[in-house]
C-alpha cells in the first residue's frame, strides 16, 4: 500500500492527502478509537448512507446530517416519526434516501436496547476488536470478524450493515487499524487503541 504527502509533506494513506476535508479526517479522526456511543451510533449511520456513494460526499455533508438528526442522539431519533422522515425528505442537505433515513430511525431504537442490555454501544462494538496486528499490506472490503458482526446486528434488528458498510465502521472507529506502514498518524491510532482496550466498558 503506498503513501501520498498533502502540502505538508507528511507521509500518509494514499486515500488521504488531498483535498483538505479529507486529509483533516484523515489525520484527526479515522482510526483513532473512540467509546463515545454518539460518535459510534453517528458513524453507523452515516455509513450505511454511504452505501453506493463516497465516504467523501457524506463527509461534505455531515453536518447537516447531524442537525436534521438530533446529533445522533439515540434516545431522540428513536422517536422520530413520519412527520421528520418528511422533513429529512425534504432537506437538501442530506441524502435523501427514504429506507436509509427509516433504517437511521429504526436503528436509534435497536441502539437503545442494546444500551439497556450492555450498558453502552461502546461496549458492544469493543468486544468485536482484535488485538494489535502489523500494518495491513492491502485493505480489505470485509473480514470474517466484520461479517460476522454485521449478522449479529442484523439478527438484533439493525439495517443498512452489511459487512462492508460494518468493515468500514470498524476501521473509522479504530476497532482495527488499517492506517498503513509509515503513515504519520499509525502510532498515534494505535495508542488509542490501546487506551480504549484498557477501559473497562
Amino acid at each position: 500500500m503506498h503513501l501520498a504527502a498533502g502540502d505538508d509533506s507528511l507521509p500518509r494513506c494514499w486515500w488521504g492527502s488531498e483535498p483538505e476535508i479529507n486529509r483533516v479526517y484523515h489525520d484527526e479522526e479515522w482510526g483513532r478509537a473512540t467509546s463515545d456511543d454518539h460518535r459510534l451510533f453517528e458513524k453507523v449511520c452515516l455509513e450505511g448512507f454511504q452505501a453506493g456513494l463516497s465516504w467523501l460526499t457524506i463527509l461534505r455533508k455531515r453536518e447537516n446530517f447531524r442537525a436534521g438528526f438530533a446529533g445522533f442522539d439515540p434516545g431522540r431519533v428513536a422517536g422520530f416519526d413520519d412527520g421528520d422522515v418528511q422533513r429529512l425528505l425534504g432537506d437538501e442537505g442530506i441524502i435523501r434516501h427514504e429506507g436509509k433515513i427509516r433504517s437511521t430511525i429504526n436503528n436509534a431504537g435497536r441502539a437503545l436496547e442494546m444500551i439497556a442490555e450492555r450498558g453502552s454501544l461502546a461496549s458492544y462494538f469493543w468486544d468485536w476488536a482484535g488485538p494489535e496486528t502489523a500494518p495491513p499490506t492491502e485493505i480489505a472490503a470485509l473480514t470474517e470478524v466484520s461479517t460476522a458482526l454485521s449478522k449479529d446486528l442484523k439478527k438484533r434488528g439493525w439495517s443498512f450493515v452489511g459487512p462492508t458498510t460494518v468493515y468500514a465502521f470498524m476501521q473509522a472507529m479504530g476497532l482495527v487499524n488499517d492506517h498503513v506502514d509509515g503513515c504519520h498518524v499509525r502510532e498515534e491510532c494505535a495508542e488509542t487503541r490501546r487506551q480504549v482496550l484498557r477501559l473497562d466498558l
